[in-house]
């Protein structure tokens, strides 16, 4: 399946608001609610949206401090990077990883409440990951600029 200019309109507007009604969509693109139903369902198909989630607001919830750790793993074989990778998933405190080029092997994301929140979750998460053998973290001061919404050129 290829994108044409309407399929990239029903993106670009479903990325911002994902709550929006199919007929006040089909509005806005100019497409019949039915034809526009019909190309969001192909959509979801052909994998160009995974799924819908509610985005949430860190400190409404207390976890206002994100904390972003470098690993370094003992080794690159793949059973270590399955195992990390195994475990990374398991965590409910980890709320993003990416293996990475560079330095290190993959960096996390971890949304905690405080230091010590952070402190918790670095001894009974972190410290428990297998293979790791080194660890730095980073402590965002203060988030400039956040958005899950993807480039979506018009043409």
């Amino acid at each position: 399946m290829s994108l044409d200019r309407l399929d990239k309109r029903i993106l670009a507007h479903l990325q911002k608001q994902g709550r929006i009604s199919n007929a006040d969509l089909a509005d806005t693109v100019g497409l019949s609610p039915s034809a526009c139903l019909r190309r969001i369902r192909l959509l979801e198909e052909h994998g160009y949206i995974e799924r819908y989630a509610a985005i949430l607001n860190p400190k409404k919830l207390g976890r206002s401090m994100s904390v972003f750790v470098e690993i370094s793993l003992t080794s690159q074989s793949e059973e270590t990077l399955a195992a990390f990778e195994r475990a990374v998933a398991r965590s409910s405190e980890i709320i993003e990883c990416h293996l990475m080029g560079g330095n290190s092997d993959y960096l996390l994301r971890i949304a905690a409440r405080d230091p010590e929140d952070f402190e918790r979750i670095h001894r009974d998460h972190l410290t428990r990951l297998p293979g790791v053998s080194r660890m730095r973290s980073s402590f965002s001061i203060r988030n400039v600029k956040q958005d899950n919404a993807l480039p979506i050129s018009a043409s």
